[in-house]
């Protein structure tokens, strides 16, 4: 083994590992957002989520809200996982982005500005797309069933 062997080669179970503990992380952090939006955790809880959602003037906002919070419960739960993991974060992207361009509208890119800008939501977004292009690992239930 060379020095250099050290910072570039990988093997398929660190791969494997990677994505297991990357899913599993990401995932859980999807369904604390979506039980945040149900007041089990943190100081929100949907009925302020929505009103927030319609004076954003997201038409249907208590809808709006409660498909936002399925789809982060759902979601994260399915990418956690590793259960139909493209199909969870291509519904986990499209949300991220919904949220990025409606509910830090004109903040800018920061999380840290005054109103907090899209930086988390474009963060989980591009996280999504990753996991969508390379799949979910061989520690996962997808690759245990199909």
């Amino acid at each position: 083994m060379q020095i250099g062997d050290l910072f570039t080669e990988t093997s398929p179970w660190m791969v494997d590992t990677a994505l297991l503990v990357g899913r599993v992380f990401i995932g859980v952090c999807f369904v604390v957002h979506a039980l945040g939006k149900l007041g089990v955790v943190g100081k929100g809880n949907m009925e302020q989520f929505a009103s927030w959602l319609a004076s954003l003037g997201v038409p249907f906002a208590p809808l709006q809200a409660r498909i936002a919070m399925l789809s982060e419960l759902i979601g994260g739960a399915l990418l956690a996982a590793g259960f139909l993991t493209r199909g969870a974060c291509v519904v986990l992207f499209f949300t991220m982005v919904v949220a990025g361009v409606l509910g830090h509208r004109g903040a800018g890119y920061l999380i840290t500005n005054d109103p907090p800008g899209a930086e988390y939501t474009i963060n989980l977004a591009v996280i999504c797309v990753m996991f969508a292009l390379i799949g979910p690992g061989s520690y996962s239930l997808d690759a245990a069933l199909f």
